[in-house]
């Protein structure tokens, strides 16, 4: 931890800084260009570099303005000058600074007032997408305005769309770009009759104000003479012109950013700007910061191994904490049993002392969390979903909940679960095969797979579990996950962890298909998942544990393979060892034994999860005594048999013979309720000793 500064004070300014830091701050003229690591305190470099050029009068706060992309940043940022003493100076988003600019300038220039902003593409999309007879779901309008936000951040109209779009591999899912085109010019249509306008076009404005108008450029030139532009790896076409439009063809414009963290070119972002600003601005001074403050050495090490000699590489991080656990890499059957063990070692966490709000599960798509939503909700954890709705406050899921229960109240003789959950969903635009392309659509399909992919597990579970039972399923799932939370684990996507940081961070389905995504073609979008994995490691301070699951259900095949990115970092696994056809050619295997790790080749040993020569690392007799005891206790709840425990529960149980409740809270899938609720129960049957009866648990 870096010593405070006080404010005003030139000496002190420094004398808090790291030496490439340090290097920052003096810079106050002409370009500079900071590569800032993860974790390195860029923003503590570009605001103490601000407050010391305004403590020895270089600066005169009211002249600089420090732009950034989101809210957040620039509130931390004002709050950050203000404590330095640099109080006067603004700090604001692109956007932000853009309107307040157009607001004044355009009835100035134009006369009128500057047309109203509107709070969401959609209504408006939606207009246009019915004027020329497209639908007008959500998702479907979702991915049209963000195509909408590319193209015109990208400075590319309507008329030029359809080439652009095909040079450049854009694509809406189930739109061609000559129809996105379309309703493109439909909207600005709209828009126009009815006299509003989006956040794009209030960078637009503000650049038109610039450049048509010879007083204005002046008048903002005057006014700000020193610029920084924190996240510029993130800047976008249309950003980049408009910040060239405010210097003018002056230099005196510090740019921080990081190409290793360059996550967002789907969405206009182009690092080229921070790699090309010394050839754009002669005489760039450029810095690197290399000391990275957040993370452990071993978390700083996986963190550079994952980026060594690829075209993502930045700066190589040196760590300045103190050493921590080594990172773990975990291979689990199914997705299922992934949820579990990350959730057991979350509650693990939380009892030796780390608070719920210090720990997060970071996962590649939305959908994902559900899983892990249920396991920490069996264990009494509590969590957050950041950047999205919890999975049953999703629209879509709602929905399909709500069409599955109507068909079971309609069909009593609904007995086979999977196949009425297709049914229904395939109404809802379900596909057996995922729709191509990133964007709305596709989390939406995700969405729909996963209920699909419950229905499964729940027949693997309890084969003659019918469409009311999975409804119940449903229900009870939900009432879980739904109870109020003051702070909690969190659960996010990468995209939406960047910029934040835990103490503890789980990256989770970390298997190929879903890192890289598989929408992911061409050597340009792998590598920007590559990227998007280093940000998920570089969020972590003390803990890492990346894991992967063979399959999606439990009982599944288990035909993934880890992701390709964690190839030199992680240690062999069992899925590393291909078994071979009596032709001698490798293959894909389907199981492993739990006890040696070879292929299981028959039924019979998947069934019993060992080869046949293996002996059973656990007791088989009081394994069946749990199954039947489980059965029993499923009966009398009416639940599946697998809300009471997994079959992996019952075997770790049957393994591990627990003694007393410490012992069986140790074990993966036993959390304080299940302990609450069974625990006298299993710990009476690890002993020898009688417990209640089907009969006796029914009355």
């Amino acid at each position: 931890m870096q010593p405070p500064s006080g404010p005003g004070d030139p000496d002190l300014l420094l004398a808090a800084l790291d030496p490439e830091q340090r290097e920052v701050a003096v810079a106050l003229q002409g370009p500079v260009r900071v590569l800032a690591g993860a974790g390195t305190g860029k923003t503590r470099a570009v605001t103490h570099r601000i407050a010391y050029g305004v403590a020895t009068g270089v600066y005169s706060p009211t002249e600089v303005l420090a732009v950034t992309f989101t809210t957040r940043a620039a509130g931390e940022m004002r709050t950050r000058l203000r404590d330095l003493g640099a109080g006067g100076v603004q700090a604001r988003t692109f956007h932000s600074a853009a309107l307040r600019q157009a607001r004044f300038f355009w009835p100035r220039v134009y006369g009128g007032e500057l047309p109203v902003l509107t709070e969401s593409k959609l209504a408006l999309l939606g207009n246009a997408a019915r004027r020329n007879r497209l639908p007008t779901d959500q998702a479907t309008l979702r991915d049209l305005a963000s195509e909408v936000e590319w193209a015109k951040v990208s400075n590319v109209r309507p008329d030029d769309y359809a080439r652009v779009a095909e040079a450049r591999d854009r694509s809406v899912t189930g739109h061609d770009p000559a129809t996105v085109a379309r309703v493109f010019a439909t909207y600005e249509d709209v828009k126009r009759d009815q006299g509003r306008m989006d956040m794009e076009d209030v960078l637009l404005c503000a650049a038109a104000l610039l450049a048509e108008d010879e007083r204005v450029a002046a008048q903002v030139r005057r006014q700000y003479r020193w610029l920084v532009v924190d996240e510029f790896q993130d800047v976008s076409p249309i950003q980049a012109a408009l910040l060239d439009l405010w210097l003018g063809g002056r230099h005196d414009v510090c740019v921080v950013g990081d190409p290793a963290q360059t996550i967002y070119s789907f969405a206009g972002a182009s690092s080229d700007y921070l790699r090309d600003f010394p050839r754009r601005h002669p005489g760039t001074t450029s810095v690197e910061l290399v000391r990275n403050y957040r993370s452990s050495p071993q978390v700083v090490t996986a963190a550079n191994r994952l980026l060594a000699g690829t075209s993502s590489a930045g700066v190589s991080l040196r760590a300045q904490q103190e050493p921590g656990p080594e990172v773990t890499f975990t291979e689990q059957p199914d997705e299922v049993a992934e949820a579990e063990q990350v959730a057991a070692a979350a509650l693990e966490l939380v009892r030796g002392g780390t608070p719920a709000r210090q720990i997060a599960v970071l996962f590649r798509v939305n959908a994902m969390s559900e899983a892990f939503e249920e396991a920490l909700a069996a264990r009494g954890v509590p969590y957050v979903v950041r950047g999205a709705a919890r999975f049953f406050d999703r629209p879509e899921v709602k929905q399909a909940v709500t069409l599955l229960r109507g068909t079971a109240r309609g069909d009593q003789d609904a007995t086979d679960p999977v196949a009425e959950t297709r049914a229904v969903l395939s109404g809802m635009g379900w596909t057996e095969k995922a729709p191509t392309g990133r964007g709305n659509v596709r989390d939406r399909w995700e969405s729909l797979q996963a209920i699909v992919s419950q229905a499964e597990q729940l027949v693997s579970g309890t084969p003659d579990a019918t469409l009311a039972d999975f409804v119940a399923d449903l229900d009870r799932r939900a009432g879980e996950q739904h109870a109020p939370v003051a702070e909690g684990v969190t659960l996010a996507t990468l995209h939406a962890a960047k910029g934040l940081e835990w103490d503890a961070v789980f990256l989770v389905g970390m298997h190929e298909g879903t890192m890289p995504i598989v929408y992911a073609e061409g050597a340009a979008a792998v590598e920007e998942e590559r990227r998007l994995l280093y940000v998920g490691m570089t969020r972590a301070r003390h803990r890492l544990a990346v894991s992967w699951s063979l399959a999606r259900s439990p009982g599944g095949r288990s035909s993934r393979k880890p992701s390709r990115f964690l190839a030199g970092l992680r240690p062999e696994v069992a899925s590393d060892r291909p078994a071979a056809t009596k032709a001698g050619r490798r293959s894909r295997t389907v199981a492993h034994c739990r006890e040696c790790g070879s292929p299981l080749a028959t039924t019979a040993e998947r069934r019993v999860g060992r080869c046949e020569n293996c002996p059973a690392s656990y007791d088989e007799e009081l394994f069946e005594r749990l199954r039947e005891w489980r059965v029993a206790r499923a009966g009398a709840e009416k639940v599946p048999a697998y809300v009471v425990f997994t079959d992996l529960t019952l075997q770790a149980i049957a393994e591990t013979k627990p003694g007393d409740e410490q012992a069986l809270l140790r074990i993966n899938g036993i959390g304080r309720s299940k302990l609450d609720k069974y625990g006298d129960d299993v710990l009476s049957l690890v002993a020898g000793d009688p417990v209640p009866g089907a009969a006796e648990l029914s009355r």
